[in-house]
């Protein structure tokens, strides 16, 4: 197997959570390191001398847009293995046009997601951080229990927004039968998803508005792409049912911040939300003085010792690429219209 030459692109914090000792061996085991092993920009002359000789830029969080003036220091590039989800901030239309080998680790970001996504659920069926938010005023006096609708992960309807690898990974665990809590029904909406493929997953293909009309719980899974901004805005929140909770983990940007405000400021709904749309939000959002919303910061994705997965996806690809092999995980132009 030969040994490419291979120069990490990635902030500071990315390198001490990916690139522990295990990896950095292996690493070294695969590719040819030049000196500086790991740059954040490409404008150093440290940099700029790297990239003449570089075969594979192997990125992460921090790593610059890679442009066309970048591309024209790397003659030798061939190859952007990113330790880390979307590429869509890293690539230009340039890397396309010069039809490098874009890989990705989307899918290995989307299982804490999954674990995350599944724990809200648990908990939002039975309302748990609500109460938790007003057990903080009400203290002794716990008559607030019978306020909150059925608090209960028995018979609820699950609806699933985006049948993404995320969305896949939740439908998969709530329906391990004596693992995840004993549903009704589960509920997918997604323009793109195939019928057949949903109902084989154990759940049923249906329109978005009849997904949140008939929901007790509704997760986000939608990509952040121009169709899907304010996918969920006032006239959506309006076709909940009452005490239904709403759950993002996917992009803040599919939500109408404003319409959601309104909406919980009633109390009809509830909303756990680990992205927002501006994120953070300003101190002045309504939103962290509800009690029926919770807001956790970007958290649900890969973090601390999770990233190494995406780390060990990352370099899987480069001894695949090292032996001629096909990538398990490659991006193409094409996929940018579709997914984050």
């Amino acid at each position: 197997m030969r040994r490419p030459e291979v120069l990490l692109v990635m902030d500071d914090r990315a390198l001490r959570m990916q690139f522990g000792p295990d990896e950095a061996t292996r690493l070294g085991a695969i590719a040819t390191l030049g000196e500086p092993l790991r740059v954040a920009s490409y404008d150093t002359p440290e940099a700029k001398d790297r990239l003449a000789d570089v075969e594979v830029l192997l990125t992460s969080w921090g790593a610059p847009r890679i442009t066309e003036d970048v591309l024209d220091l790397a003659p030798k590039l061939r190859a952007v293995l990113h330790c880390a989800g979307t590429v869509r901030p890293l690539v230009s239309d340039a890397v396309w046009d010069r039809g490098l080998l874009v890989t990705n680790a989307v899918a290995e970001n989307a299982l804490p997601v999954a674990e995350f996504t599944v724990a809200a659920i648990v908990m939002a069926g039975k309302k748990a951080p609500f109460l938790a938010n007003i057990a903080r005023t009400r203290r002794d006096d716990w008559s607030y229990l019978g306020e909150h609708g059925v608090l209960s992960n028995r018979d609820r309807t699950v609806g699933i927004v985006g049948f993404s690898r995320t969305g896949r990974q939740v439908v998969a665990r709530l329906t391990v039968p004596g693992s995840g809590p004993e549903t009704r029904e589960i509920l997918v909406a997604d323009p793109l998803a195939d019928p057949a493929v949903v109902a084989e997953a154990g759940a049923r293909l249906v329109p978005l508005d009849e997904l949140l009309a008939a929901s007790d719980i509704v997760s986000l899974h939608a990509p952040e792409l121009p169709s899907t901004r304010k996918l969920i805005g006032a006239r959506e929140l309006a076709l909940l049912p009452d005490g239904a909770t709403l759950i993002n983990t996917a992009r803040g940007a599919v939500v109408d911040t404003a319409a959601l405000e309104r909406e919980c400021a009633t109390g009809r709904i509830y909303a756990m939300l680990d992205v927002t749309e501006p994120e953070p939000l300003p101190a002045s959002s309504v939103l962290y003085d509800l009690p029926n919303v919770v807001i956790t910061p970007h958290i649900a994705g890969s973090l601390g010792t999770e990233t190494r997965r995406m780390t060990a996806a990352a370099l899987d690809e480069l001894e695949r690429y090292a032996r001629g092999d096909a990538p398990r995980s490659a991006v193409t132009r094409a996929d940018m219209e579709f997914v984050a």
